[in-house]
């Protein structure tokens, strides 16, 4: 491999061939301020805070090769002088609310005015005049805050192959836009956050709901349960400046009681019910000649995807809703009936490290007694700000177990958080349902980790053999489903999380810096805390819950039953694309 030597403010250093000056820089402890820049994402040069001196000429690093005998100037007086007015003009034209600003504290350009040390802005700029987009059910876009560095753009149309918003216009008009100038709710948006997420400012953020909950809590007339899903307490503890894969269960079940909620379950729960519907669905198809591959429907983004691009293959969607809509509508009727409430009175709120549950549970369907199944989402910032505003010290709760009958999980409904988790969930249970044999080695290995796209084979006790292809993001869905469709791969099984990463790293998770991105990957730390919630459960099949055989035998009869199919199971539209 070739190797190009330069020298960094009289650093020697030797990098390999085609590395950047920002990347060679950073490698041996030098801090070049980005913005625009985002690793292995975006890479466009937009905002120039990265510029270096070259040869008496100022270039953008971020872009820029290192070549053999390089002389770069990083700290120079000119060089900062240079960083400092890009920020003042980004800020000359920025809607400066920092104290109100929902990125406070955590904004990328605050932090760079901070560093270096912009105390004042010597220019006037033309600020947009332009509402909020809340058109959408879970993203607010607010343009007067868009420093156009690309980045939501990259990660919408290059990793998630949506496209739902681009650049429109040039030089000073320019501005990041949706096809046709139509509001965000109104395209093919799937509503993952991961442009949120990719947003250095608070351009993007997503659609809160605390009010709504917090008058819910005041109203002595309701019963206001809550349910947790497996990635939220795997992350919650990062926004109590806890470390990243902290598992705060305990403690998270402590602050929402001390927030008021009647109940607190735990959407495991419904993650172990959801196995064992799509395990039935999966092998009534393989019996009977349904539409294989049947494709998890556990992720709202991944579904609105299919409807979206591949209207076609509809029918090979699970019908089981998403475990915590299944788990919300359990709570209107099962436990609503053995606690003898009027489940008009019964406000169930989701906690989820997803933006696009938000979307899910206002689709246009209602569950038993005419009523939606999930009331409020809150993310799991969301949750986090209502515990700041409560004013606990988050880390010095004590822990607190889940109550009954839906807080008894295990760790089959644990790993639903990781990408691959769902299928292992399901295979776990699968072979044991079609045969006497007990499954020795429970943890399936090749599909777990966060390679693009996984394919396994499981042989099961009657002598078939499914075929199992997990996915996570969905340009590496776009890929996966393509081979499929072209008869290059046979699949029985397919799970996808529109995150890369899977719910670990969904849009409502924590914001963390893309400088600690750079030398942790979250999508493991978060995920080996998963895994290890898992390990530690006694029970670690879906079908074991002493809780889920006892709905079935109290309440739903059987899996996919009537009951369970009205229910627990949904459908699904075909959407336009523009």
């Amino acid at each position: 491999m070739d190797f190009v030597k330069l020298k960094i403010d009289d650093k020697e250093v030797q990098v390999k061939k085609g590395t950047t000056v920002l990347e060679a820089a950073r490698s041996i402890g030098i801090k070049i301020p980005t913005l625009c820049y985002l690793k292995d994402v975006n890479q466009c040069s937009s905002c120039r805070i990265c510029v270096v001196e070259v040869g008496n000429k100022f270039i953008a690093s971020c872009s820029l090769q290192a070549e053999d005998g390089m002389v770069v100037k990083v700290n120079t007086p000119a060089v900062r002088e240079a960083r400092r007015i890009v920020v003042e003009l980004l800020l000359s034209n920025h809607k400066r609310e920092c104290t109100t600003c929902n990125r406070s504290e955590n904004c990328e350009l605050q932090i760079a005015a901070r560093d270096l040390n912009v105390r004042d802005i010597k220019y006037i700029g033309e600020k947009i005049n332009e509402p909020l987009d809340i058109s959408s059910p879970s993203v607010v876009r607010d343009r007067e805050k868009c420093i156009l560095c690309g980045r939501c753009i990259s990660t919408c149309s290059n990793v998630q192959t949506v496209s739902a918003i681009g650049f429109a216009n040039r030089g000073f008009n320019t501005k990041v836009e949706t096809p046709y100038e139509k509001p965000l709710g109104e395209t093919v948006c799937i509503n993952c956050g991961q442009c949120i997420m990719a947003c250095p400012v608070g351009a993007l953020s997503e659609k809160s709901d605390i009010d709504k909950v917090w008058k819910a809590l005041e109203d002595k007339d309701k019963y206001v349960v809550v349910q947790t899903a497996p990635a939220v307490r795997v992350a919650l503890g990062e926004e109590f400046a806890m470390k990243v894969g902290s598992r705060v269960t305990g403690k998270m079940v402590s602050a929402l009681r001390r927030l008021g909620f009647y109940k607190v379950f735990d959407t495991n729960f419904g993650a172990d019910l959801t196995i064992m519907e799509e395990g039935t669905e999966l092998l009534g198809r393989l019996e009977k000649g349904g539409d294989l591959p049947l494709m998890t429907s556990c992720c709202p983004g991944w579904v609105k995807f299919v409807e979206h691009f591949y209207p076609e293959m509809i029918n090979n969607l699970s019908t089981c809703k998403s475990p915590h809509e299944m788990e919300g509508a359990l709570i209107k009727s099962y436990f609503a009936k053995k606690m003898g409430i009027d489940p008009k009175k019964i406000v169930v709120v989701s906690i989820m490290p997803c933006s696009a549950k938000k979307f899910e549970n206002g689709r246009e369907e209602l569950g038993n007694n005419n009523l939606q199944d999930v009331d409020y989402v809150l993310t799991t910032r969301e949750l986090a700000q209502m515990i700041k505003e409560s004013g606990m010290y988050f880390e010095d709760l004590p822990d607190e177990e889940f109550d009954n009958p839906m807080g008894e999980s295990t760790g089959a409904g644990a790993i639903f958080g990781a990408t691959g988790g769902v299928a292992e969930a399901a295979l776990r249970t699968i072979f044991e349902i079609v045969g006497e044999e007990e499954l020795k080695e429970i943890d399936f290995k090749a599909i777990r980790g966060i390679e693009d796209i996984k394919i396994a084979e499981i042989e099961l006790p009657n002598g078939n053999t499914i075929t199992t292809a997990v996915a996570h993001g969905l340009g590496n869905a776009r890929k996966l489903i393509d081979m499929v469709k072209s008869g290059e791969k046979e699949i029985h099984f397919i799970e996808v999380m529109a995150c890369e990463g899977g719910c670990v790293t969904g849009g409502g998770q924590p914001i963390v810096n893309p400088h600690i991105l750079e030398h942790l990957n979250i999508k493991l730390e978060r995920a080996k805390a998963i895994y290890e919630e898992d390990k530690e459960k006694p029970i670690r099949k879906s079908h074991k819950n002493p809780y889920i055989i006892k709905a079935y035998e109290e309440f739903l009869g059987k899996p996919n039953s009537e009951l369970s199919h009205t229910l627990l199971h949904t459908h699904y539209e075909r959407r336009k694309k523009y």
